[in-house]
């Protein structure tokens, strides 16, 4: 008898949601079809009730431009507003989900900013259109020229991508995977099949076949984008053992020969020309903010990549959460500009680059695909942002290439740049703690020094620098605060939809990353005697869960729906963040003690300015011991790293004396000016450690920095540690082979 009940109950309600979706695609096509004609409009589409958590919201006014004598548009009113809140929620309804078509609880609160209305991708964007139809939304450099897309035509772009994904096949919560280099192409396929049902998926550039196979199967995908034939080559060699792929897209090349279902850009936007209005509008009036939309791959750097799926409150909702609290202005005010470069299947990418311009109208540009080899800095200077994100490594590029700039200038300029950075330093770690004090020599220094290097970066009128992705030293941050730069640092992840913490200029602190997005909380889970503990997260930017992963979503996220990050970390009195380390890179040393590696590595690279790359090993040794690199020039074409040592480090050989140029001659020969102010750079980092466990005791330079084509970093540069011990397991044994720990760390040299 209870079975019969609850299959009634579950045919009722299948019923009421299958009239509901009819009502509701009828009436969102109307409103669509007006829209177009009038310019302007505002959709809405589906239920809030059966999406939210903590939330009292009730009846949802619909605010539609609809001329109210037209009767039938009003009955359609009418009945999609009758089924708007069904007698019981969708019982998948919880925190997380790990089925592609899964709906969760949204984290609503009563009152502020985590209490918005939810939207969807579409509504945000038929917001954008209406408030910034006219503004450019997207730059692209061709033939020496800026092509641009306003928001209109960019919204317009998107439907006819989303039209030709449905034209082939795409399902419903199936992956459209997008493989290549920033584009506004990129960007059009992830909107177009978010539109067309489907899930947008980035795929990194540096995944081998194998890798871009794993992420084609997970997802489900159907279609994939790829933006050459080296990308192709790719997915050509994997194609066979992906039975759900049924075409494939090439958007930055002409095809070097015909294949069925493989086509090009201009040939994939015509393709669905035929699709009807009616067709599309029915799937997207059908999507609700709690459903799934962007899987985010995570870069694998302890083991399989796990999907990281992302709703779209996720998405529009961190938009509005992290841009009102940096205080982006819109473009009716005064458009953001932005350029678009790091790795768009990263989060922290899609939310800077696509996102959060979306939500505040801002102007994105694209750089050139050899943007980190270079060309950077070309389009900083032609575009001069308002926004830049770089990864710790970008910052220490522009660093070094700055310091080697520096060392050929005359000595008087040399002289007024020194005393420039000291003015700076002081002047802004003064204003860090608060003080508005501006001396004179901090004005002069401006004119003479800070506006021209600003300049000479494209960063002039650059307010807001951040930083984020990886661990960036202290050295860093400070160079820049010298040259009156404050980057800020931010800090998340992929499952918190991207940022969760961010500095501000009138907030923040050197080596922390800032203060919690107003609407999101933070949790230090189990402190120590130091404060130290699991930084967890909540609020509406916590993702849904992995994709088929169930096990793994419920160690992210426990019974009280906190998303554990893996992360140590502390808040100091005025409870700003502190990242400590990693609980699964901590060592844990034959004696039982726990020590994170970050710190004594960055001392380590601040104490001898030539290492590139250190990695500290010691998890169930006697004693600590160190890989290091030296820095390096990369190969522009392939980013592997070369013999030749950099400028900056050449330079810093030639003061110690020694004449080498390339990191064979160091190590080749053990280059005793260079061996021994690494040993002098270490032993000082050993004296200030709090015990002798955590002190280095041996260490040896690698023939090679690390690098993304090595494999031993991840695409955002982060350190993959097993990667690293597996590769040089030979030299780490090295280190233990003497079952003694050494009495002295000055003749523990080991190569």
């Amino acid at each position: 008898m209870l079975n019969i009940c609850g299959r009634t109950e579950t045919l009722q309600r299948k019923r009421t949601e299958q009239r509901q979706r009819r009502c509701t695609a009828r009436f969102c096509s109307e409103i669509i079809t007006r829209d177009n004609a009038a310019g302007s409009g505002d959709e809405r589409s589906v239920s809030v009730d059966d999406v939210l958590v903590n939330s009292s919201a009730g009846i949802v006014e619909d605010h539609s431009v609809v001329n109210a004598t037209e009767t039938e548009t009003e009955e359609f009113q009418k009945e999609m507003f009758m089924f708007k809140a069904p007698a019981s929620p969708p019982p998948t309804s919880g925190l997380w989900t790990t089925q592609r078509d899964g709906e969760v609880k949204l984290r609503m609160g009563e009152h502020g900013i985590d209490s918005e209305t939810p939207k969807t991708v579409h509504e945000l964007f038929l917001e954008s259109v209406k408030n910034y139809g006219d503004y450019f939304a997207l730059a692209s450099k061709k033939n020496d020229k800026w092509i641009k897309f306003t928001y209109k035509q960019y919204y317009a772009e998107c439907r006819k991508a989303a039209k030709s994904f449905i034209k082939l096949g795409l399902e419903r919560f199936h992956g459209v995977g997008i493989l290549g280099f920033n584009s506004a192409e990129w960007f059009i396929a992830d909107i177009g099949a978010i539109l067309a049902g489907g899930f947008a998926v980035g795929i990194y550039t540096t995944n081998s076949p194998d890798a871009c196979q794993y992420v084609a199967e997970n997802c489900g995908a159907n279609i994939l984008v790829v933006e050459n034939q080296k990308q192709l080559q790719k997915i050509l060699e994997v194609q066979h053992k992906l039975p759900l792929l049924k075409a494939i897209v090439v958007y930055n090349e002409e095809l070097k020969e015909k294949r069925p279902n493989l086509y090009t850009w201009s040939e994939f936007m015509n393709i669905g020309n035929d699709v009807p209005d009616a067709q599309l509008d029915n799937i997207i009036a059908s999507q609700k903010p709690n459903q799934c939309c962007t899987l985010i791959y995570t870069s694998g750097t302890t083991g399989q990549p796990k999907g990281v799926m992302l709703s779209h409150d996720n998405i529009t909702w961190t938009a509005l959460a992290a841009g009102k609290y940096v205080q982006l202005t819109e473009a009716a005010v005064k458009q953001e500009l932005v350029i678009s470069y790091l790795p768009l299947s990263h989060v922290a990418a899609q939310m800077i680059d696509i996102w959060l311009p979306i939500k505040f109208g801002a102007q994105t540009f694209f750089a050139q695909p050899d943007a980190l080899k270079g060309t950077l800095v070309d389009t900083l200077r032609e575009v001069r942002p308002t926004a830049f994100m770089g990864v710790p490594r970008v910052w220490e590029k522009m660093e070094e290439k700055m310091k080697s700039v520096g060392s050929k200038s005359s000595m008087l300029r040399r002289k007024v740049a020194a005393w420039a950075k000291e003015v700076g330093l002081h002047t802004n770690l003064k204003r860090m703690k608060g003080s508005s004090e501006l001396p004179m020599n901090f004005r002069l220094a401006k004119q003479l020094v800070y506006k021209k290097v600003r300049k000479a970066l494209g960063l002039d009128r650059c307010t807001k620098c951040y930083t984020g992705a990886a661990p960036i030293t202290k050295e860093t941050l400070e160079f820049f605060l010298s040259l009156n730069i404050p980057v800020y640092e931010l800090y998340g992840m992929s499952e918190s939809s991207g940022p969760h913490t961010i500095s501000l200029p009138h907030a923040f602190r050197i080596s922390s990353c800032g203060k919690e997005i107003t609407g999101c909380r933070t949790l230090i889970y189990k402190p120590d005697s130091d404060g130290n503990g699991e930084i967890c997260f909540s609020g509406r930017h916590v993702f849904m869960g992995y994709l088929n992963m169930e096990e793994k979503t419920k160690e992210a996220i426990d019974e009280a729906g906190w998303l554990h990050s893996g992360d140590l970390g502390k808040h100091d009195k005025d409870e700003f963040l502190f990242i400590t380390g990693r609980i699964k890179e901590l060592i844990i040393t034959a004696g039982g003690e726990n020590i994170p590696p970050v710190p004594v590595e960055d001392a380590v690279k601040e104490a001898v300015p030539i290492i590139s790359n250190a990695m500290l090993i010691g998890d169930k040794a006697k004693f600590l011991s160190m890989l290091l690199t030296l820095k390096c020039k990369a190969n522009e074409e392939t980013g592997e790293p070369e013999d030749d040592l950099t400028p900056e480090a050449i330079e810093y050989c030639l003061k110690l004396g020694s004449k080498a140029t390339k990191v064979s001659e160091i190590v080749g020969g053990k280059d005793k000016a260079i061996y021994a102010a690494i040993q002098k750079g270490i032993s000082s980092v050993n004296e200030r450690a709090v015990s002798n466990a955590q002190k280095v005791q041996k260490w040896v330079i690698l023939e090679k920095d690390f690098s993304i084509s090595g494999g031993e970093l991840g695409p955002t540069l982060k350190l993959k540690r097993p990667v690293v011990a597996k590769m040089y397991k030979d030299q780490i044994d090295r280190f233990y082979t003497d079952a003694e720990t050494p009495a002295s760390t000055e003749n523990s040299l080991r190569q």
